[in-house]
């Protein structure tokens, strides 16, 4: 949907207001032509049902004014004397038109100093519950998300079971393109399964201004760019096409930037030519062919001692052999001085060694998950040159993140020797908007741009910044299951984690008090 469209569309919205509504103004005290002024009616409409001006702005936040509509529809029904619960159903299951029936058929007298307390428990409790609604959807698209790991490719930074909490407004909050979607879910009703949205109406990307840009090494919550799954971890096969805001989120380190270029051999990252400096609680993580020394001696005892992420994976037990999946290289040394482990080595895929599932999946390059590139990462404004080797590179940017999903119908395509686009022959391209490579610390389990390419700016949902809970799912003990260390701490910053839950039960506590003696004295 462009702006234009989006404009017809207000005007719509503002021609069936004026024709259904104008009758009630003149009742209420006000001239006929103050229904038909856009914007100024909406104020005027609050004051006759006597709520506040700034209702306003909700009715303008996508989400958030699906719900405001139908209660400003039920207001003006009460205002007007139409306080039964069959009005209340027909201005619901009409969506508003009810009160074209008001307005045209009925003797409506204007309530003007009505009670706006609910006559009912039962609307008390659902006016309650819709405006802590409206609250949290505005918090949780605007301001703060919870989040959930997942899986362990950021491993030692982010653990499988950490509960987050995920800033929209560091990187400038992201206002919702699915105009029509149930509030405080992603694409998933929960229990339900069902699909959470409608496709369409798409408006247009908007993103507030933010704090700061996305830095390399930043832990990055964003839309997985190739998601076509109905909801995430669906094992079913069969694709979907996904609004771009109800993608799958996914979370993973921002390990180039705009304009960095980026090439990993033998498993090191190294940008800009110069090996990647990761802070001192990123963690990379490999897996190694361990070779006992026989003895009898369980392996397994050494998980946990160790800090093997992924467990371990026999190979061949009578030599005694065994995979052990992803372990720090600082416990590594460690590992290697056991007296029951006889040799390791790094698996690593050998420079050549072609992939045909790592990026930019085309056959024609010999890269694979540890030996890959070098690659520019787009900033948006340069220019990069367009043949035949770098095509393959930048054509879902052009045709999908900086074509389709903008609106735009880009046809990228190679004849002979030469690119076109849209028919046109070209051998350059500037991008429009920034772009970045996602991997995780846990590098050889780690679904990320090694396999399936840049991730766009307006793809960045936000940044992590902290965790409020965090459960083991390997624990089956509820006291063990608590990591309690790990409550109430950062995810960003230099050193170990501090835990602030101490400060926050010492807040809470004195809330309560607060509360409960100061208030109840006074």
């Amino acid at each position: 949907m462009s702006f234009t469209d989006i404009l017809l569309f207000i005007l719509f919205i503002q021609a069936l207001h004026f024709f259904g509504t104008w009758k009630l103004y003149q009742s209420a005290g006000r001239k006929w032509w103050e229904a038909a002024i856009p914007v100024y009616n909406a104020i005027i409409l609050f004051k006759i049902i006597n709520r506040p001006w700034w209702w306003l702005f909700l009715i303008f936040v996508p989400i958030v004014n699906l719900i405001m509509f139908p209660v400003i529809w039920v207001e003006t029904a009460r205002s007007f004397g139409k306080n039964s619960t069959t009005d209340t159903l027909l201005q619901l299951f009409t969506f508003g038109f009810y009160t074209y029936y008001i307005n045209y058929f009925t003797k409506h007298e204007y309530i003007e100093d009505r009670s706006l307390k609910a006559k009912s428990k039962t609307g008390d409790f659902v006016s309650s519950i819709l405006f802590a609604v409206v609250a949290a959807t505005i918090v949780h698209t605007y301001i703060m998300q919870p989040f959930t790991i997942p899986t362990s490719s950021l491993e030692k930074t982010l653990l499988v079971g950490d509960f987050l909490f995920v800033s929209k407004f560091h990187y400038g909050a992201r206002l919702p393109q699915t105009a029509v979607s149930f509030p405080m879910v992603h694409d998933t009703i929960p229990l339900l399964g069902v699909k959470s949205y409608l496709n369409s109406p798409q408006l247009p990307y908007l993103r507030f201004p933010g704090f700061e840009n996305v830095q390399r090494n930043d832990i990055v919550v964003f839309n997985w760019p190739v998601d076509t799954v109905r909801m995430f971890r669906d094992q079913s096969g069969r694709h979907y096409d996904k609004p771009l805001d109800k993608k799958s989120n996914y979370v993973k380190r921002a390990v180039g930037v705009a304009g960095d270029s980026l090439e990993i051999i033998d498993g090191k990252v190294y940008v800009n030519s110069a090996p990647l400096q990761l802070s001192d609680r990123a963690k990379p993580q490999f897996s190694y062919i361990v070779q006992g020394k026989g003895q009898g001696f369980n392996m397994r005892s050494l998980v946990e001692i160790y800090g093997i992420t992924d467990g371990l994976q026999w190979i061949d037990r009578s030599r005694d052999l065994y995979q052990v999946n992803a372990i720090t290289e600082e416990n590594l040394a460690k590992f290697k001085n056991h007296p029951n482990v006889k040799s390791v080595e790094r698996i690593i895929s050998p420079e050549g060694k072609a992939d045909t599932g790592i990026f930019p999946n085309n056959g024609k390059v010999n890269w694979n998950r540890d030996n890959f590139g070098p690659i520019y990462i787009p900033e948006a404004g340069k220019t990069v040159k367009l043949d035949l080797e770098s095509f393959s590179l930048y054509r879902r940017i052009i045709e999908v993140y900086e074509g389709s999903e903008m609106g735009i119908e880009n046809k990228l395509e190679v004849k002979g020797s030469q690119v076109y686009l849209n028919g046109n022959p070209i051998d350059e391209y500037t991008f429009k908007q920034d772009y970045y490579w996602m991997m995780g610390d846990n590098r050889h389990n780690s679904e990320d741009s090694r396999y399936w390419g840049y991730v766009p700016q307006n793809h960045v949902v936000g940044k992590p910044v902290f965790i409020w809970m965090s459960l083991d799912p390997n624990a089956s003990d509820l006291v063990d299951k608590v990591r309690w260390e790990r409550l109430f701490t950062t995810v960003g910053g230099e050193g170990k984690p501090s835990s602030y839950l101490v400060y926050f039960l010492i807040g809470v506590v004195l809330i309560i008090g607060y509360n409960y003696f100061i208030k109840k004295k006074q």
